[in-house]
């Protein structure tokens, strides 16, 4: 939770040495392992081991301390007493809110490395310092942060639920159904759209569930509930290989407690207590 989290975008001038400095690799993290728990390095901690800080992204302040981003590490190797993890597997580990914190620094790092130039005139963007954006000198061209909207949704049938198995999971993992909205289409119609096409089954009576920041690269995922209305399970072969109807007493593996697809499916389990496992 953010809670104790500001968010800004005025860059305060030469960082503390205790401020809170989150260095990615690609989607790996860097943090202190020294301790009892992972924790987030001070600038100062980070500039010691040789890693290039010149152009840290400033994140808000959280607890009294200024957090910033680093957009890319040019050292990535292990150092002593901290080491590059897996940000999907510091989820419970990291202390909250710090491990919210290093997902919006995540995203917005990505962003910061990847837009630098004017999609319009290729000029050399600037970034603002009023909102969170880049502007170009030459045509006025805002460039915001990309946030790709994508549904996720938990069908049910009775007392029963859709599953699903991507053949791009790296293992036998089976979870609820997701995909991208498309331009010009709600978030209902994307639900009906993306479970049509991906099972052949109608739904009805979709209602909002709950959303999650998924920067990997850059996904808002908006969660639904939504309730079988007809059709027979035919896979589309692309995006899933295998579909199924399971009770809450016989489920397939399925995802850790990270993502919103797991908090989807124990919202079905909770009401089926007599029917579900532990």
């Amino acid at each position: 939770m953010l809670h104790d989290f500001s968010p800004s975008v005025d860059f305060p001038g030469e960082p503390e040495p205790d401020a809170c400095c989150f260095v990615y690799a690609e989607s790996r993290l860097l943090v202190k392992t020294t301790g009892a728990a992972p924790e987030i390095p001070s600038f100062c901690e980070v500039a010691s081991q040789g890693i290039d800080l010149s152009h840290p992204l400033f994140l808000g302040r959280c607890r009294g301390r200024a957090c910033y981003a680093v957009p890319s590490a040019t050292r990535r190797e292990a150092i002593p007493g901290a080491e590059f993890c897996e940000l999907r597997t510091l989820f419970s580990r990291l202390a909250d809110p710090w491990y919210d914190i290093a997902l919006r620094g995540l995203h917005l790092a990505g962003w910061d490395g990847a837009c630098r130039f004017c999609s319009r005139c290729a000029t050399p963007l600037q970034a603002r310092t009023d909102i969170r954006a880049k502007e170009c000198p030459a045509c006025g061209r805002l460039e915001f942060p990309r946030i790709s909207p994508a549904v996720i949704m938990l069908v049910e049938k009775d007392d029963t639920l859709l599953l699903a198995r991507s053949p791009r999971f790296k293992s036998e993992m089976w979870s609820v159904l997701a995909g991208f909205v498309e331009p010009g289409e709600s978030l209902e119609d994307a639900v009906r759209r993306e479970v049509q096409e991906e099972t052949g089954i109608a739904v009805k009576d979709i209602a909002y569930f709950g959303s999650q920041p998924w920067p990997f690269p850059d996904s808002l995922m908006i969660g639904f509930t939504a309730r079988y209305a007809s059709g027979e399970i035919k896979i589309d072969g692309d995006e899933i290989c295998e579909a199924g109807w399971f009770r809450a007493d016989n489920l397939p593996p399925i995802p850790g407690r990270l993502s919103i697809a797991r908090r989807l499916i124990d919202s079905f389990l909770k009401k089926h207590p007599a029917a579900s496992s532990s």
